[in-house]
């Protein structure tokens, strides 16, 4: 496991390159590069998709109503911001707050891969489809897959992935602010199962994402 002080060293020569990244046609719209934010020892992190228009002018994750809501969310388990570690797949706003395009999703996702090798976390929730997508490795919506844990090796580490809906839906939807406080609330069950029972088993047992109950449709392009 890293030490604190080379993780944040890691994290910060991370986060240098990231800003002076042009590998995509984002670098072209940006105002600028949104990395991400919190601790760098977290045992908890969460992933989302991509900056919107608040997230572009403040540089920081989560600072829009999504935002707002995640962390009621966060209080609600009894955390805060500075207990968790917040990033998203894209570093840059799409513009229009679009959804990310594949090729832009291939040039972006080595940071987040780099981010969770330098964290470390034990339980990564993650927030909408295309960070979901992305990090279980199946094409899965969130709909059929959200509160399903699984695990899966990120940045060469066993970790828990948890999908859960990405705030922005629920922020008016009454049922699915309903759904996503439910899954919520099995985030300290799946931490202490994580902190007391070390995750490696083989990835040939470990659960596979499967279809649950029907949720609420919604279009979960979201930031």
């Amino acid at each position: 496991m890293l030490e604190t002080p080379v993780r944040e060293g890691e994290l910060a020569a991370l986060k240098e390159q990231a800003a002076a990244c042009r590998r995509c046609r984002l670098a072209q719209t940006r105002t600028q590069v949104v990395f991400g934010v919190g601790n760098p020892r977290a045992d908890l992190m969460f992933v989302g998709e991509a900056p919107g228009f608040h997230e572009d002018k403040q540089g920081l994750p989560f600072v829009g109503q999504a935002g707002k809501l995640l962390d009621k969310l966060l209080a609600s388990i009894g955390l805060e911001r500075s207990d968790v570690y917040i990033a998203n797949v894209l570093k840059c706003r799409p513009p229009g707050n679009r959804d990310p395009m594949p090729d832009e999703i291939e040039l972006c996702e080595t940071y987040l891969f780099r981010q969770i090798e330098a964290i470390e976390p034990k339980l990564v929730a993650t927030l909408g489809n295309f960070a979901t997508k992305l990090l279980s490795g199946k094409q899965l919506g969130i709909t059929r897959v959200h509160g399903q844990e699984q695990e899966v090796t990120l940045g060469g580490t066993r970790v828990l992935l948890y999908p859960i809906y990405h705030p922005a839906a629920a922020l008016y939807t009454p049922r699915m602010l309903e759904v996503l406080e439910e899954d919520f609330r099995r985030i300290p069950e799946l931490m202490g199962r994580v902190l007391t029972e070390p995750l490696g088993a083989p990835a040939s047992s470990a659960p596979a994402l499967a279809a649950a109950a029907p949720a609420p449709a919604v279009q979960l392009g979201l930031f």
